[in-house]
């Protein structure tokens, strides 16, 4: 009974770490979020998880790492985008297990080197699987879900922002997905709602077209930067204005490009960073 109580809340918490919070109780909020929106998502959201921990748990990797949830946030986004991007048939579900196992597996490369991987292994892997698929596609729930959003205001605008991290389109999603947040992290949460808001001024500057913006599509990234390098020292504010920023950039190159954009501006974004702040700190203690 404590082993299967324990393995919930790793999967909550791999849930929870899609934005960086080790808490379980955000993890079941973003659950909730999801199965709001979808229930097929939600659906795909669980299913993924498990793979991903059970993966980690089969594989023997470090029992805090897996109790902390750093093997299921990646392959729970390759369950959501997969469900997101093409009709529940059985080959989708396939992919959804091992999409999620081998973003478990990928995750586990980063970590064992001491590297930042954040959700580069989810955004690897979809892309392998978008390309596989491309031949046999079809349309899920990307094929409607502009329809369904509310008119603008920048209330929504930059609760958007946080539902898009997990390809949510409700204001309903965002709003519980920040709360989400909040609760484990007051500052993070704060930082990510004046992130969204920056994400939209700037790919408004770039004459983007109002429904993709007021949808979140050039906010998410934002806010997972900002949720990264939320602090409550002034240079964290730096790095939260300078990854923002960055990320709202290639994030509006990658979408003209057509691009599947995913989560790669925050990663990039986030490791320019982070390169940038270790150089700063090799000249000053030189």
């Amino acid at each position: 009974m404590i082993q299967r109580k324990s393995f919930v809340l790793s999967c909550l918490r791999g849930v929870g770490q899609i934005m960086l919070q080790n808490n379980a109780w955000t993890g079941a909020l973003f659950l909730l979020g999801i199965f709001y929106d979808s229930m097929v998502m939600g659906l795909a959201a669980v299913v993924a998880v498990i793979a991903g921990t059970l993966t980690a748990q089969l594989l023997r990797y470090p029992e805090a790492d897996i109790d902390a949830g750093l093997y299921g946030f990646s392959p729970t986004l390759v369950g959501v985008a997969l469900t997101f991007y093409f009709n529940p048939v059985p080959l989708v579900w396939v992919a959804v297990i091992l999409g999620a196992a081998a973003a478990a597996w990928l995750q586990h490369q980063f970590i064992r080197r001491g590297l930042p991987g954040f959700t580069f292994p989810f955004i690897l892997v979809t892309w392998v699987l978008l390309y596989l698929f491309l031949h046999v596609y079809t349309p899920g729930a990307a094929a409607s879900v502009a329809g369904g959003m509310p008119l603008s205001d920048d209330f929504t605008t930059a609760t958007n922002g946080f539902g898009e991290v997990i390809f949510q389109g409700s204001v309903i999603a965002g709003i519980i997905f920040s709360v989400a947040v909040f609760i484990s992290s007051p500052v993070a949460a704060l930082y990510g709602v004046c992130a969204s808001l920056l994400g939209a001024f700037i790919s408004l500057e770039f004459a983007e077209p109002a429904t993709d913006i007021h949808m979140g599509l050039f906010s998410f990234n934002a806010v997972l930067c900002a949720i990264t390098f939320a602090g409550d020292k002034p240079r964290d504010g730096i790095r939260v204005l300078f990854s923002v920023v960055l990320s709202v950039l290639l994030d509006v190159w990658m979408l003209q490009q057509h691009m599947a954009v995913l989560t790669f501006p925050f990663v990039a974004a986030s490791w320019i960073t982070l390169g940038l702040q270790h150089l700063l700190l090799k000249i000053k203690t030189k």
